[in-house]
């Protein structure tokens, strides 16, 4: 009887990808990052082992929002004191924090338990165009063809 090979942590090999987010919507970003993060583009995929790579994401600030969501999008966030609800809508974190908007729409589709914060943990995004992981050498990945 064979079994299926499962992956260990130590023989794991990441890779560093590197993708430019201008002029693509947030879903389309959130989505491959997720799957990248998780491991799901390798033959390698083990549920339960962190077989992800890293992946950087620049220009966040330049991300295309569709249809209302600029505007009818909430995030919420309460601070657990009377009358501690704060709502911000994706229109307003695209323009002052971008990078928090892709980080919280690619950590929504990560597991809820500490293996999915290890995978988070290998995301690095960047509002502009220069980021601090050339010594990496990462990979580019185009996006442009999944509009």
């Amino acid at each position: 009887m064979r079994t299926t090979p499962l992956a260990k942590p130590s023989e794991i090999e990441r890779k560093w990808y590197i993708i430019d987010a201008t002029d693509i919507s947030l879903g389309r970003v959130s989505t491959v990052v997720a799957s990248i993060l998780r491991g799901k583009n390798k033959p390698t995929f083990t549920p339960n082992v962190d077989t992800g790579d890293n992946v950087i994401v620049i220009n966040a600030s330049k991300l295309k929002l569709t249809g209302k969501k600029a505007t009818d999008k909430l995030y919420q966030h309460h601070s657990d004191h009377p009358g501690g609800l704060k709502t911000r809508t994706a229109g307003d974190l695209l323009a002052n924090n971008p990078t928090r908007l892709v980080e919280l729409s690619v950590k929504g589709m990560l597991p809820k338990n500490t293996l999915g914060h290890q995978q988070f943990m290998k995301l690095h995004v960047y509002a502009g165009a220069e980021h601090a992981n050339q010594a990496q050498k990462p990979e580019v990945l185009d996006l442009t063809n999944l509009k």
